[in-house]
């Protein structure tokens, strides 16, 4: 197997490991590793619009809204409509989900130690820098033949399909 090869599946397994390991973490608090990353944007303090929040958290943005719907009937997150985009509604932590956070990120902090010893303090920076490498290259669509796309995201244009006319 070539590195090419071994990569998506290396990168896979290490994502997995640290999903469960944090799921193995959180499992009492009835909080999901995903949830929790949620939480963990959100702690970072103004309210976000739910497409803010999937980026920010790397997520899909179809599974940013179900799981903001469990939260919120935690009490942990509140939802509103966005003041001037009435399409959008934005998300904010709540007293209950500050709080909550701080105790579910004290309950992970064990994860984080364990997946930072994995590196010499020296190659951490590094790391850090590859993954966010990885995620920036991968992030849009691989043209056919012709390698990652550099546009950014806000700059793609995409092609609406004129509605098929219906024959009389």
């Amino acid at each position: 197997m070539n590195a090419a090869q071994k990569m998506p599946i290396l990168l896979r397994a290490a994502y997995l490991a640290m999903h469960r390991s944090t799921n193995s973490h959180l499992a009492r608090s009835g909080v999901t590793a995903d949830q929790f990353v949620l939480l963990c944007v959100l702690a970072k303090g103004s309210a976000l619009m739910q497409q803010d929040l999937a980026r920010r958290s790397s997520s899909d943005p179809n599974t940013i809204r179900p799981m903001l719907e469990i939260l919120e009937g935690r009490g942990l997150v509140t939802r509103q409509w966005h003041p001037t985009d009435g399409r959008a509604r934005t998300a904010k932590l709540t007293t209950k989900g500050l709080k909550t956070w701080k105790k579910l990120n004290a309950a992970s902090e064990p994860v984080r130690e364990r997946l930072l010893a994995a590196f010499r303090p020296a190659e951490t920076p590094t790391v850090l820098d590859i993954l966010g490498r990885i995620a920036e290259a991968m992030e849009l669509p691989i043209s056919h033949g012709t390698g990652p796309r550099r546009a950014a995201p806000d700059k793609i244009k995409t092609r609406r399909r004129k509605p098929a006319r219906r024959k009389r």
